[in-house]
C-alpha cells in the first residue's frame, strides 16, 4: 500500500471547491449591483421627472392643462434664440396673439439636474423679448415660456449645441377644427 492510497480519503477545504467561490461572487455582485443601483436611481435626490405641480388622486396623477389650452386656442408659438456672443437670449413670435407689451417668463430645465435649472423675466423689445443670460450649450434644455400671469404656456426642447429651438403648446388641435 502506497501513501498515495490514503490521500483519496481526507476531506479536501471547502475553499478548494470552485462552487463556492461561484456562490460568493454571485452573492457579491449582487450586493455591488444593488449599491451602484441606489446611487443610479437619484440617491441624492436631484432627478426631476415632471416640473408642473401634479396633484394624486385614486392612484391616478393629474395637472392643470388649462395653460396649454389656453395657448392652443390663441395658435401662439415661438422660437428661443440663444445668442452667445452677445450673452442674451431671445424670444420671437411665430404665430398667435401675444400680448407684446408684457414681459414674459422662460424657464430653462435641466434634463436631469434640478439644480442648475433657470428662470428669466424676459423684457419686450420690438421683435419680441429679450433679456441678459449666459446658456450651458453643452447639454440639452427643456424650455417653457410662459405669459407672467401663467395663463398660457408653450413648451419646447434645445438640443445640445442648438442656437435656436421652437416653442409650442402641449397639446394639439383635433383633426377638422
Amino acid at each position: 500500500m502506497s501513501d498515495h492510497d490514503n490521500d483519496d480519503n481526507l476531506p479536501s477545504s471547502p475553499w478548494r471547491q470552485p462552487i463556492i467561490w461561484l456562490v460568493i461572487a454571485l452573492v457579491g455582485a449582487a450586493v455591488i449591483g444593488s449599491m451602484v443601483m441606489l446611487r443610479v436611481a437619484g440617491g441624492d435626490g436631484s432627478v426631476d421627472s415632471v416640473a408642473d405641480d401634479v396633484s394624486r388622486t385614486a392612484g391616478a396623477q393629474t395637472t392643470d392643462l388649462g395653460p396649454d389650452e389656453a395657448a392652443m386656442q390663441r395658435g401662439l408659438s415661438a422660437v428661443v434664440r440663444i445668442d452667445a456672443k452677445r450673452g442674451t437670449v431671445q424670444v420671437l413670435p411665430a404665430s398667435g396673439d401675444f400680448d407684446r407689451d408684457g414681459g414674459v417668463r422662460l424657464s430653462l430645465r435641466h434634463p436631469v439636474r434640478a439644480a442648475d435649472d433657470m428662470s428669466l423675466e424676459l423684457a419686450p423689445t420690438e421683435l419680441g423679448w429679450e433679456a441678459q443670460a449666459e446658456i450651458d450649450p453643452g447639454h440639452d434644455w427643456n424650455l417653457q415660456l410662459a405669459s407672467p400671469d401663467g395663463r398660457w404656456r408653450l413648451l419646447g426642447r434645445l438640443p445640445k449645441g442648438q442656437q435656436a429651438a421652437r416653442v409650442a403648446p402641449a397639446l394639439q388641435a383635433p383633426p377638422g377644427s
